[in-house]
């Protein structure tokens, strides 16, 4: 698989082994390639996952091996790299990485990591996150273009608010809006906003977009994925690698070209040529921090006005305070007549 390597990362020298070894065996993109990609966009991931709390999609056999995701860093790591604890539902803790360098990108590529999923949050906030992050998701019947069709009237209600969302591709046929926050909120006040916005997405387009947790309740329509707002829930980071064979990226886009573009027009082989032309077109998202207080009395107007409750959380969840039932509509026990 070849010598190992020594990468300079802004400076600190970063080990490669097995630099040959091929991760995307239809492209033929290697180890060594994925961690020349994370150089050439170094400026756009580290604004993704600087000082948040980041857990590793780790495939060190390529994308047709096994994977896994890593959230604790290995005791024996190198001084440099920065740790911060992150605390679970459950109540367990975690040391995750919390990267503030390229080198600490390259380290965890040398460990197999080819996607970053950090945590919405800061690390010396832990527990308040800086961004409500929209995940729109394409279900069975629907694909990239409808997601788009929904992203647009997403910003419609966004704006509405006061609020400005930045879009990017999932990697996959979905798409990402994110809204930098103040951090004033925990994650669940940050879960109930996402809630109100996904309720007001489903009226505005119903038929064409859900909130419903449970599948079989979907359709052909978006989902609107409110639980990637809960804690230890996490999204791909802008510019993170996705185990597909084209060797696509979560890629930031402007509002502007959204209807132009496919998901697999952003990969590994492109993606350094753009950024190198354009930059990172989310850069400004550093400059802005809103209030979730409009779509906070939004769930306040659903909930006085319309009855409508909490929602399930994922499955793996303790029972929280004013959740329903976390049963499947068609799993669960009807009364008697």
């Amino acid at each position: 698989m070849g010598e190992a390597v020594e990468l300079d990362a802004d400076g600190q020298a970063v080990r490669l082994s097995n630099p040959d070894k091929v991760y995307y065996p239809q492209a033929g993109h290697t180890k060594l390639d994925v961690a020349r990609y994370y150089l050439a966009v170094a400026p756009g991931v580290l604004r993704a996952v600087f000082n948040r709390p980041t857990t590793l999609e780790r495939f060190p056999d390529g994308i047709e091996g096994e994977s896994f995701f890593q959230k604790r860093v290995p005791p024996k790591h190198p001084d440099w790299l920065r740790t911060t604890t992150i605390s679970f539902p459950s109540g367990r803790t975690a040391d995750e990485l919390c990267p503030t360098g390229i080198a600490s990108v390259l380290w965890a590529v040398n460990l197999g990591c080819l996607t970053f999923h950090p945590w919405p949050v800061r690390s010396e906030r832990p527990d308040h996150p800086d961004e409500l992050r929209i995940d729109l998701d394409p279900q069975p019947g629907t694909d990239f273009t409808d997601a788009v069709r929904a992203a647009h009237e997403l910003r419609a209600i966004l704006d509405g608010l006061g609020l400005r969302g930045w879009p990017k591709t999932s990697g996959g046929r979905g798409l990402h809006v994110f809204v930098p926050l103040e951090p004033r909120w925990t994650f669940t006040g940050v879960r109930r906003a996402a809630i109100a916005l996904g309720r007001e997405l489903e009226r505005r387009m119903e038929g064409r977009v859900t909130i419903a947790w449970w599948k079989e309740q979907r359709g052909e329509r978006i989902f609107v994925d409110y639980n990637q707002t809960a804690r230890d829930r996490t999204i791909a980071s802008a510019y993170s690698l996705r185990a597909r064979p084209g060797a696509t990226v979560s890629a930031p886009l402007t509002w502007d070209e959204l209807d132009s573009v496919e998901p697999a027009d952003f990969h590994l082989a492109s993606m350094p040529g753009r950024f190198a032309e354009r930059g990172d077109v989310h850069a400004d998202m550093e400059d802005h921090a809103f209030s979730l207080e409009g779509l906070l009395e939004m769930a306040d107007r659903d909930e006085r006005d319309h009855g409508l409750e909490d929602l399930p959380y994922p499955p793996d969840y303790p029972k929280m305070p004013g959740e329903p039932r976390r049963v499947q509509p068609s799993r669960a026990k009807r009364p008697a007549p």
